[in-house]
């Protein structure tokens, strides 16, 4: 239940990849025929991909996953600006995104960071009231990591766009959960870049894609070939490439079907029974749109990585936040700005479904955690004296 943190790669991804790896060997960029088979299977893919995104292929660049996608995004659009610049983004964001924009601030970029509501909701108000003469680009995720609270990403590019900035979205959370149609007719016609990671939808680690819009200029960040149009150097990654156009293909065929409705019952469910088990226990961001297979639930009395390793040791995979904050000592910065206190920042934990999870599985889990929450209560000395304390 840590599908947030990454995702099995599906056996059709698999036999998809296998002939790149030996057989169609070849370099991409070669001439020959080794190399021919192996652009033909990137094309295929970038194909792939662009149906999915409901775009030209031309705007889609293959990056090694979300991280480089988001540093891309931001250093590309504004890392050669010779006026002062200004970047808007949220408190809530990825690390990817928050430490690319520190990094640019020392670089004399100007960065305003927007506060969210109680809820993880970044509200166009605040959007509007940010944007500056100056302003260059606005980044805002589509659905949050640890959260699941989906953005109104439309209503926010579309404030962006009216003050003449690009808008940037992280859609790794929201690719293979949300439809992301970029098209001109689209909820996200006013999207200009866009970040996809290859492991969140079934495909490997070490593939990601950044979709760029026709005529936004970008400066690449590694220097070498002419791959990807000149805006991404480097050999391409071949059967990751076609890993992820197979994998995007398996998501539109699982979004147009009932299976996304029955993964957020099956959410419901598992909160459902968690609430009716365990006392003073709650869902952050429970009020607004969220994905849907993500859950963060709150247990007052006990620390979130003692329930993580208690939950382990009975085979039950979950996570205390981002997985790339694994062993952080700070409470998560996502629960902290939506007005959290760090007390039960620090008691939230993160469940999230697959498209595998079955209903057996959600049987098993609502059977181990509330007994490994009591366990782990009796050894609090808040909770012998809970009536007393205001968590």
């Amino acid at each position: 239940m840590d599908a947030n943190a990454t995702t099995p790669l599906l056996p059709e991804v698999f036999e998809a990849m296998r002939p790149f790896w030996m057989e169609h060997y070849g370099n991409a960029s070669s001439i020959h025929q080794q190399g021919q088979q192996a652009r033909g299977a990137v094309e295929q893919a970038r194909t792939a991909v662009a149906r999915f995104l409901h775009c030209l292929n031309s705007e889609i660049v293959f990056t090694s996953g979300g991280t480089e996608s988001d540093n891309l995004a931001l250093f590309g659009v504004l890392s050669n600006e010779t006026e002062p610049a200004h970047l808007i983004t949220t408190t809530i964001e990825h690390h990817a995104v928050l430490n690319a924009a520190e990094s640019l601030e020392k670089n004399k970029v100007e960065v305003t960071f927007l506060e969210c509501t109680p809820q993880g909701l970044i509200e166009p108000a605040a959007l509007q009231a940010a944007i500056r003469p100056n302003t260059k680009l606005v980044s805002i995720m589509f659905a949050n990591n640890e959260t699941g609270v989906i953005q109104p990403i439309a209503e926010l590019a579309a404030i962006a766009h009216a003050a003449g900035a690009l808008f940037h979205t992280d859609a790794v959370q929201a690719s293979g959960k949300l439809p992301l149609d970029l098209s001109a007719d689209g909820l996200l016609k006013h999207v200009d870049l866009l970040t996809l990671s290859g492991h969140k939808i079934y495909a490997p680690k070490g593939i990601g894609v950044l979709f760029v819009r026709r005529n936004v200029r970008l400066a690449p960040m590694l220097h070498g070939g002419t791959h990807e149009r000149q805006r991404r150097a480097g050999t391409e990654n071949v059967a990751c490439i076609v890993g992820l156009g197979k994998a995007l293909e398996l998501s539109s065929t699982w979004l147009a079907s009932e299976a996304p409705g029955k993964l957020a019952a099956l959410r419901d469910r598992f909160e459902q029974g968690i609430l009716a088990q365990v006392e003073d226990t709650g869902v952050n961001g429970d009020s607004a749109p969220r994905v849907s297979n993500t859950s963060n639930l709150y247990f007052n009395h006990l620390e979130a990585e003692a329930l993580v390793i208690a939950l382990d040791l009975k085979g039950l995979s979950v996570s205390g936040g981002s997985a790339c904050q694994s062993g952080a000592a700070e409470p998560s910065h996502v629960l902290t700005a939506m007005g959290l206190s760090p007390g039960r920042a620090r008691a939230s934990v993160r469940f999230s479904l697959s498209r595998l999870t079955t209903d057996e599985e959600i049987d098993e889990a609502l059977k181990i955690i509330p007994t490994a929450v009591a366990r782990l209560r009796e050894l609090s000395p808040t909770w012998s004296r809970r009536e007393s304390v205001a968590v």
